[in-house]
């Protein structure tokens, strides 16, 4: 007999069985999806979280900061040399030169941590921002993109991310609703009222704002204001961002001559923490972008070369994948449990066809059919019961994470379930090879028959 021939008799037994085939059918398909729903769970989360964490903790930047080393010995060649010398980790502007000039770097700028400040409007309403110092002109090549404005290199002018134009009102309004918060901290309406003020935005694009610095250390809690600031532009949420997220996080950005004005004009004297610090020529911290993160380990590599201590986010991304994978592996190994359990009904429901087609088998071995043939009529059979309970499977997957996707968009969650095309491969390849190995003792069985034995008795 031809394949084709094999081929045809078993969809023929297949298609005449319709019970049987039916409860094989179930049984596999549900084993598949089990396979390809764990799997794509997985990879979703995995996708949510990884999205989530690069937002957050920038995969394809490196955080640079002064270093250790051993200082030179001997005598040096004037009072720059003698300071380099003597701290060879220092992280200064020449080195940040010879940071931009290395292969595979997109931007390098100093992010310097002013400190957490009060910005006043001149309707004198408040709001508190995280003040950094940086170069404003490599907002966009860090990947910045604006809403309103741009960069600009007046002096005096400064950037706002989004999140720090929501929220802003009067003290006396907001130190009234924090009084009565703290009297009834358990009242809905007034947690309301607060998440509504919080998201409340205010145009702010070339308006003038100062900065306010208060002194907690002394007793009477002294302040201090900057001289008028001009916001130049306005920074766009990430895609994604709602407003109530982006208002968690209120940034104004300064350049370093802006900086080193702030800290003369609201420092206190002593190291509160709350007043910039900016050291002309040197840097607390520099990011770097790179073009790739193939590319963060090598790039890392030439910087510590200088001195510097270099430090990325990948370890967030090994981390997330040993977790997801370790949660892979126990979604498969479920899923092939079930399998397992299909392949028994398929064993019982084959061996009993083995039977039932006695006959059939002996007039098959009189007519000329050899073993092989007769065992691989019966393992293509088993073969198409597995085809066809994992396109059972694929359609049900399909079902489970629409469902599941309608019950999360309820919930109001931004995590979307896919299908991963990867998945459906893996899915329909189990379900085969439990067809197949299912198959194979009632294969082997059948084979076995006596022609004539088989005639007689039937």
């Amino acid at each position: 007999m031809k394949i084709r021939d094999i081929s045809r008799m078993a969809w023929d037994q297949v298609k005449r069985r319709k019970v049987v085939t039916g409860l094989c059918m179930t049984g596999i398909s549900i084993g598949c999806a089990a396979i390809i729903v764990a799997l794509s769970i997985g990879q979703s989360a995995q996708t949510y979280v990884t999205d989530e964490v690069n937002r957050n903790f920038k995969m394809d930047e490196i955080t640079v900061t002064p270093g250790g080393g051993i200082p030179s010995q001997g005598g040096g060649g004037g009072a720059a040399q003698s300071n380099e010398n003597l701290d060879p980790g220092k992280l200064t502007a020449q080195k940040l030169e010879i940071i931009k000039s290395l292969n595979h770097v997109v931007a390098a700028s100093p992010f310097e941590e002013a400190g957490y400040m009060q910005m006043l409007t001149v309707d004198n309403k408040i709001a508190d921002v995280q003040v950094k110092a940086t170069d404003l002109r490599s907002l966009k090549e860090f990947g910045f993109k604006f809403k309103q404005g741009g960069v600009t290199d007046l002096p005096g002018m400064v950037v706002l991310n989004y999140g720090a134009t929501l929220g802003l009102i009067d003290n006396e309004t907001r130190q009234k609703l924090y009084d009565q918060m703290g009297a009834d901290p358990f009242n809905s309406d007034l947690m309301e009222q607060y998440n509504r003020m919080s998201v409340l935005p205010s145009e702010m694009y070339r308006q003038q704002v100062q900065l306010q610095a208060t002194d907690y250390s002394s007793g009477e809690g002294t302040t201090k204001l900057s001289s008028a600031l001009q916001i130049g532009g306005i920074l766009a949420t990430a895609e994604g961002t709602d407003d109530m997220r982006a208002s968690y996080e209120k940034i104004m950005y300064v350049s370093l001559e802006t900086a080193a004005q702030l800290t003369q004009q609201l420092s206190f004297g002593n190291n509160n923490g709350m007043t910039p610090n900016v050291e002309e020529n040197s840097y607390k911290t520099v990011t770097v972008k790179v073009d790739s993160t193939d590319n963060i380990k090598s790039v890392e590599a030439m910087i510590q070369k200088l001195n510097l201590n270099a430090m990325d986010n990948l370890y967030q991304q090994e981390m997330l994948k040993e977790q997801f994978d370790m949660i892979k592996m126990a979604a498969l190994g479920i899923g092939v449990f079930i399998l397992v359990i299909a392949s028994i009904s398929i064993i019982v429901a084959m061996t009993m066809s083995t039977h039932q087609r006695r006959r059939q088998i002996g007039i098959m071995k009189v007519l000329g059919a050899n073993m092989g043939q007769i065992r691989n009529m019966f393992i293509t059979e088993a073969a198409l019961l597995g085809l066809l309970g994992g396109l059972l499977g694929v359609i049900f997957s399909y079902l489970i994470i629409m469902g599941l996707n309608k019950l999360v968009g309820t919930a109001g969650d931004s995590l979307n379930f896919f299908i991963p095309l990867t998945t459906i491969p893996v899915g329909l390849a189990f379900a085969i090879m439990t067809g197949v190995l299912s198959g194979i003792y009632p294969a082997i069985s059948a084979s076995r028959t006596d022609a004539l034995t088989a005639i007689k008795r039937d």
